[in-house]
């Protein structure tokens, strides 16, 4: 994973994205923006009271002085964001009411991507998946040709890169969602410098079993490959005929993935969540994650047990997110 990182530390650093973290007043994350800062990487903005940041770097021994600190109630642009804000939701906030839920620190956080003072947000280290995705879904919105954002793990162990999705957002995906979802994912594994080679998991190899849910997977992919010809995507397969090379010859010989997929999308949130955990802990995979895809500008969410290398690695990606829709267009 090291050698993965040192890549990416090169690109984003490059670039120096300005990524938002709205808990400022978290050990671990005050401890990772002051690293990223010092590093030269990204330009972190901590959100939070200023005096209060201070006090507490000054008690956990961190130096702050290449942060930006932004307080909600004493930022000199509120009235102008206040404003936009209500403007994006169109009639469902009053100036009252977004007052009130900009000093939220994640609506605030979120905010500045949205006006483009940010380029990304990375938050969840003390709130829940959905203190985080909700303003974002409100505020930020899916991408053009996108209507859910879902979740991806990138799968490191050595010189080997693997993509798994869905595995954090979508339950239960229906054909036309786990279309979008493998189109999706095929485009972040271009960012980690993947040439995706898409399959579409299921418990059945091209028909060999037949259900409601392996047609389901099977439609997924005729839906993904007329939507993105350009996309090598084929399924509906048992992971073992999307792997291993000997067993696609006899499964599924007419395969242009030949047993190389490098892109796994699950077709459910139980099956992805498992999958990840499994290569994560009987095959010592590390997962990198959960990745937040399908936003107009990146978010991504950490786990409240998370460390401090967690919250620097995520700022990284995030990173990675903006620099890649920045140059894609």
């Amino acid at each position: 994973m090291g050698d993965l990182f040192t890549e990416i530390k090169a690109h984003v650093a490059s670039h120096k994205p300005r990524i938002v973290l709205p808990e400022g007043t978290d050990e671990r994350v005050l401890t990772a923006a002051a690293k990223l800062a010092a590093d030269g990487i990204v330009k972190p903005i901590v959100i939070g009271e200023e005096a209060e940041i201070h006090a507490l770097a000054s008690q956990w021994g961190i130096e702050v002085e290449g942060l930006t600190i932004y307080d909600p109630v004493t930022y000199p642009h509120f009235a102008e964001m206040v404003a936009a804000f209500v403007e994006r939701r169109k009639g469902k906030e009053t100036t009252d009411t977004a007052q009130m839920r900009l000093k939220d620190v994640n609506y605030f956080g979120t905010m500045l991507v949205y006006m483009e003072k940010a380029d990304g947000l990375v938050s969840g280290a003390a709130h829940s998946t959905g203190d985080t995705v909700r303003p974002a879904l409100q505020i930020i919105k899916t991408a053009p040709g996108m209507k859910r954002t879902s979740g991806v793990f990138v799968m490191v162990k050595d010189e080997q890169k693997f993509v798994f999705a869905d595995c954090a957002i979508n339950i239960a995906p229906n054909e036309e969602e786990l279309a979008e979802i493998a189109v999706a994912t095929a485009e972040t594994a271009k960012l980690f410098a993947i040439e995706p080679k898409v399959a579409m998991l299921s418990f059945s190899t091209l028909g060999s079993a037949s259900s409601q849910e392996t047609k389901k997977v099977a439609a997924a992919t005729k839906l993904a490959q007329t939507a993105r010809p350009d996309l090598l995507i084929d399924g509906e397969f048992q992971f073992d005929a999307a792997f291993v090379p000997a067993v696609a010859q006899k499964k599924a010989p007419d395969s242009p993935l030949r047993g190389e997929a490098n892109v796994f999308i699950f077709p459910s949130l139980e099956s992805g969540n498992l999958g990840y955990k499994i290569a994560q802990r009987l095959g010592g995979y590390d997962a990198i994650g959960p990745i937040l895809q399908g936003l107009n500008k990146p978010v991504n969410d950490l786990s409240r047990g998370c460390n401090t290398d967690d919250v620097y690695k995520l700022c990284l990606i995030t990173g990675m997110q903006a620099i890649g829709q920045t140059v894609t267009g």
